[in-house]
C-alpha cells in the first residue's frame, strides 16, 4: 500500500482566527494534485488519528497562540516539535495537536513524515470571519502549504520508486 498525502484544516471557522485551517482548505481544493487528500477536523485526537495511515504524508494548518504573539506570524512545526509544547498547548483546541501526536507515537499510529504550518491568531471568541493580520497572511500560508505539499508527492514518488 502506498502513502498519501493529507492536508488536514484543524479548526472552527465560528471561532474567529480559529477559522484559518479551515479557510485554507477551502481555498486549496481543485488546486492541488488529484491523490492529495484535503479534509478538515476539529482537532479532537481520536478523530485526527482516522484522517492519516502510518504511510501517509501529512500536513497539518492549524492557527496557534504564542506568547508574546504577533498575529499574521506563520511557524512551521514538526510533529517532535508540537508534541514537546504539548505541555503548554499552543492550539486553541481541549486537547492540543501535541497531545494528539504524542497519543499517535504511544499508539503506533504516526503517519510517515508530518508537518503543521501555523499561523498565530489574535481572537478565538465567538464569531465569523479571520482578524485583518491573519487573512492577510493567509495567501502566504496557502503557498507554504502548497509548497509542503508538493515536496511531500516528491518524497512519495521516491520512496515508490525505491520499494
Amino acid at each position: 500500500m502506498t502513502g498519501r498525502v493529507v492536508v488536514i484544516g484543524v479548526g472552527n471557522p465560528f471561532r474567529r482566527d480559529d477559522g484559518a485551517g479551515p479557510a485554507v482548505i477551502e481555498a486549496l481544493r481543485g488546486t492541488l494534485p488529484t491523490n492529495t487528500l484535503l479534509t478538515d477536523s476539529d482537532g479532537e485526537p481520536g478523530r485526527m488519528l482516522g484522517l492519516w495511515r502510518r504511510q501517509d504524508a501529512v500536513v497539518v494548518v492549524e492557527t496557534v497562540h504564542a506568547h508574546p504573539g504577533r498575529p499574521g506570524r506563520l511557524h512551521t512545526l514538526t510533529a517532535e516539535r508540537a508534541a514537546r509544547l504539548a505541555t503548554g498547548s499552543a492550539s486553541t483546541h481541549a486537547l492540543g495537536l501535541g497531545e494528539t501526536f504524542a497519543l499517535a507515537a504511544a499508539l503506533d499510529r504516526m503517519p510517515r513524515e508530518l508537518t503543521v504550518r501555523a499561523v498565530e491568531g489574535a481572537d478565538f471568541g465567538l464569531g465569523h470571519g479571520l482578524t485583518p493580520s491573519v487573512a492577510e497572511a493567509l495567501p502566504a500560508l496557502i503557498q507554504h502549504v502548497v509548497a509542503a505539499v508538493d515536496e511531500a508527492h516528491d518524497r512519495l514518488r521516491l520512496a515508490r520508486g525505491r520499494g
